[in-house]
């Protein structure tokens, strides 16, 4: 064989290995799609893997010409009951106790509560990450994208929420764990929660939601959702 017949030879044969390599690259490399059924996946895994809760979360609102910036500690606990503890403002509490879902600030008259199955509340998708559906089952036209340090962010329309959300992106790890959730509302507001020092499974006892009003501070069915 000729040299050049040689040379010709070898190149065609590092071409094909070139291309093989990125072929293979290639079909390795997840669609949008895909990537996003794998995170809600790992996201369910997290969450499904835990009994119970805890972890410090900051809230912010931004919209209607105000700025709101709160925080506190977030409990959960299975089957479906979860707890806010604002410290910042200090005593605000909202608590689902697996069938109702109460509002309380200190110095209010009243204690707001409404059933859990009628609320529309942006706290409340969290639920379903102790074993309610399915992440993939929440939400519509669920997407993917990469986001620093390494997360992703999953977006999409969260069912049942339509005439108050148009999108909710939840940012998580490559193995599940939440660490913001993010609502863009139909009116231009938008609120973010961020969540850090997870706890998984901590001692938490079911008195932990329960709540017990000050004493002449009644609890009022407030009206549900239009």
């Amino acid at each position: 064989m000729s040299v050049a017949c040689a040379m010709r030879r070898g190149g065609m044969l590092l071409g094909a290995a070139v291309l093989a390599v990125c072929m293979s690259a290639r079909a390795q490399t997840p669609s949008a799609q895909e990537l996003a059924q794998r995170l809600s996946r790992s996201v369910d895994r997290h969450y499904d893997g835990l009994r119970t809760l805890k972890a410090n979360f900051s809230e912010s609102y931004s919209g209607l010409g105000m700025e709101r910036t709160e925080s506190g500690t977030l409990l959960l606990r299975k089957p479906g009951r979860m707890r806010w503890n604002y410290s910042t403002p200090a005593g605000k509490l909202f608590l689902i106790d697996g069938k109702f879902a109460l509002f309380y600030t200190p110095g209010d008259r009243q204690v707001q509560r409404i059933p859990a199955k009628e609320l529309d509340d942006l706290r409340s998708p969290l639920r379903f990450l102790l074993g309610h559906t399915e992440l993939e089952k929440e939400m519509v036209n669920l997407t993917a994208t990469a986001a620093p340090n390494g997360g992703f962010v999953l977006s999409g329309q969260p069912k049942g929420q339509e005439k108050r959300v148009t999108r909710l992106a939840l940012t998580v790890t490559a193995g599940g764990e939440i660490t913001a959730i993010e609502a863009e509302e139909t009116d231009g507001a938008t609120t973010r929660f961020s969540f850090t020092q997870e706890q998984p499974n901590v001692p938490l006892a079911p008195e932990t939601f329960r709540f017990t009003p000050p004493d002449g501070v009644p609890v009022v069915d407030a009206l549900p959702p239009v």
